[in-house]
């Protein structure tokens, strides 16, 4: 991925954006909340948890917090028009950034360990990522940079039995994603298209959550032209 490039003007920088990070209360979500708000962003932290919501906005001065279930399509759509609603630096209304960190590993015990639970889980946390894209879309295209980010596993290209239930869910995240990502190519076409989806690639994010919330605010350093549908792989250290 490009180096960040705030001052080029094809590059605009993330200072002043509205970006919201669904599931925001992870270690990956409080690392991008920290790292957009000290870059200037304007950041709305949403998550179903109060508690662990008021524990990021006390960490995180300046965040804005939301408590929302984003499995429920009537309440993600409700919340997009509150923040619609809402002055921006940008003047689009709405938001500039959509990262969704919702989501965790389940599996183990081979093929024969593939739960029904563990799937039901899995298969709730993408149905959030189809609610939250297909409420924010419009405003994604409206921005000058829309941005949008998900986390994948290494493990949609090489599937283990004992993480197939896993490894489903993540490529069908995938596959969503770079949907999405051709809808804003067809929407600008024969243009460059001005927002793009990326997919951030790791083996196990643990560790890796400062890296991801710096290759997040580099989003909005590098053009969408360059951005969109492409994988990011993150490494180790």
């Amino acid at each position: 991925m490009p180096e960040p490039v705030s001052t080029s003007p094809a590059a605009p920088g993330v200072a002043g954006r509205t970006v919201l990070i669904a599931g925001a209360t992870s270690a990956s979500g409080h690392a991008c909340a920290a790292a957009l708000t000290a870059a200037g962003a304007r950041v709305i932290a949403v998550g179903s948890n109060a508690e662990r919501l008021a524990e990021l906005a006390a960490s995180v001065p300046g965040a804005i917090t939301r408590v929302c279930d984003l499995g429920d399509f009537a309440a993600v759509t409700a919340l997009a028009e509150e923040i619609r609603g809402q002055a921006t630096v940008h003047g689009h209304g709405g938001i500039d950034g959509l990262i969704h960190l919702v989501g965790g590993w389940r599996g183990g015990g081979g093929l024969a360990g593939q739960s029904e639970e563990d799937w039901q889980a899995l298969d709730a946390a993408f149905g959030t990522l189809r609610n939250t894209t297909r409420a924010f879309n419009d405003d994604l295209l409206a921005s000058d940079a829309g941005r949008l980010a998900i986390v994948s596993s290494a493990s949609v290209a090489r599937p283990l039995a004992g993480g197939a239930n896993y490894a489903a869910a993540k490529a069908a995240a995938d596959a969503w994603t770079r949907a999405v990502a051709q809808g804003f190519a067809k929407a600008t076409a024969p243009e460059p298209p001005t927002a793009a989806a990326v997919i951030f690639v790791v083996k196990s994010l643990a560790g890796l959550e400062q890296q991801l919330a710096e290759r997040v605010i580099g989003l909005w350093g590098t053009t969408a032209a360059e951005l969109n549908g492409v994988h990011i792989p993150l490494d180790p250290a």
